[in-house]
């Protein structure tokens, strides 16, 4: 477990303003990266022991972020 946030910018390098702007464009997308950062927020909170949880429920919020990512990986690639 590595204990570093995956923030958006850093998984996306110079994506940043396809992101903003897709995020303006299309409601959808931006509920994406809305959810993304509460349980990319929620994971790391989770690993550091500031809010621990048990290791099924870390591993769903892993899995959701996951799934969360592909999609808006996705999203970025259709558009770009």
């Amino acid at each position: 477990m590595s204990h570093t946030p995956h923030e958006l910018a850093e998984d996306f390098p110079g994506a940043s303003d396809q992101i903003h702007a897709l995020k303006l464009a299309n409601p959808h997308f931006a509920r994406l990266i809305a959810s993304y950062h509460d349980i990319n927020r929620s994971v790391h909170r989770a690993e550091t022991g500031i809010d621990p949880v048990d290791d099924v429920t870390a591993q769903k919020m892993r899995k959701e972020r996951m799934m969360l990512k592909d999609e808006i990986a996705g999203m970025l690639a259709k558009a770009g």
